[in-house]
C-alpha cells in the first residue's frame, strides 16, 4: 500500500507500484512511472516522462524529468529514466531527455549531493558519488564508480571514465579516462586513484599495471603511439583494454 500526504497531488493518470511513500507538497504528473518503496520527501517534483525504479530516496526540493534547457528542445516526448536505490538529495534537477537521444539515465546506487544538475541527454552509470552544487551539461556520459566532487563544472559531451577521481572546483571540457586523479588548473591528470582502487578491491599487482600503462601512453609524443605500446605490454588485460579503447574512441580528447 502508497502512503500518499493529502497535501500531496498525484495525477490520475500517473502509475504506482507498491508501498512507495509520497510527502506533503509533492507533485507527480502525468505520464509518470513510479516502482516500489521509494519514498519522496515534501516538495518533490517528477515531471511528465519520469521513470523512476525502485527504493530511491529523493529530498526536498528535487526536480525529476524537467523541461531540457535546450533551445533546440520542442516539446518532443522523451524520458528521465532513474534506477534503483539511489539517494538524491535536496534541489538536484534532472532534465529529460530530447530528440538527441530520445532520454536522459540515471544508474543505480549513486549518490546525487545538493543542488547539482543533470542535463538532457545524459547517461550516468552505477555506484557514482557526485558532490555538492556540481553541474552536468547536455549529453554528459560517467561510467560506473566515478567520485566527482563539489562545484565541478562538466562540458556538453564529455566522457568521464570509471573509479575516477575529480578534485573539487574542477572545470573541464576535455574527457576523463578511467581510474585516474584529476584536478589542479587547468584539470590534468594528477595520478592514479590509488586509495579508490583499493576500496574497490583492486590488488596491489593490478593498481602498478594501471599506473604503468598510463605512464607508457603518457610518455610517447603522439598518444597514438603510447596505446600500442600498452597493449603491447599488457595483452589481454580488460584494465589496460579499458584505458586504451576509452581514449581511442574519445571524441573531445583526454586530459593530459
Amino acid at each position: 500500500m502508497n502512503i500518499i500526504s493529502p497535501m500531496a497531488f498525484v495525477h490520475p493518470e500517473a502509475k504506482l507500484g507498491d508501498n512507495n511513500e509520497i510527502g506533503p507538497f509533492c507533485y507527480i504528473d502525468a505520464d509518470v512511472v513510479i516502482g516500489d518503496n521509494n519514498k519522496l520527501y515534501n516538495s518533490v517534483t517528477l515531471h511528465q516522462g519520469t521513470r523512476l525504479g525502485n527504493g530511491n530516496e529523493i529530498f526536498p526540493g528535487a526536480s525529476i524529468s524537467t523541461k531540457p534547457q535546450d533551445l533546440k528542445y520542442r516539446g518532443e516526448a522523451s524520458l528521465c529514466v532513474v534506477g534503483d536505490n539511489n539517494s538524491i538529495r535536496e534541489n538536484v534537477t534532472i532534465s529529460r531527455g530530447t530528440a538527441s537521444k530520445g532520454k536522459t539515465v540515471v544508474g543505480s546506487n549513486n549518490l546525487l549531493m545538493e543542488n547539482m544538475h543533470v542535463a538532457h541527454d545524459c547517461v550516468l552509470g552505477n555506484g557514482l558519488i557526485i558532490g555538492n552544487s556540481t553541474k552536468l551539461a547536455g549529453e554528459v556520459e560517467i561510467d560506473d564508480n566515478a567520485i566527482i566532487s563539489a562545484t565541478v563544472l562538466c562540458h556538453q559531451f564529455c566522457r568521464i571514465g570509471g573509479y575516477v577521481m575529480i578534485q573539487g572546483g574542477c572545470r573541464f571540457s576535455l574527457d576523463i579516462p578511467p581510474f585516474i586523479i584529476a584536478g589542479k588548473e587547468p584539470t590534468r591528470y594528477c595520478g592514479i586513484n590509488i586509495v579508490g582502487l583499493r576500496r574497490r578491491g583492486y590488488s596491489a599487482e593490478m593498481i602498478d599495471i594501471i599506473h604503468d600503462t598510463y605512464r607508457t601512453i603518457y610518455a610517447c609524443g603522439i598518444i597514438k603511439d603510447g596505446i600500442s605500446e600498452a597493449r603491447k605490454k599488457y595483452p589481454d588485460v580488460k584494465e589496460v583494454e579499458y584505458i586504451c579503447s576509452f581514449i581511442e574512441n574519445s571524441k573531445r580528447g583526454v586530459v593530459r
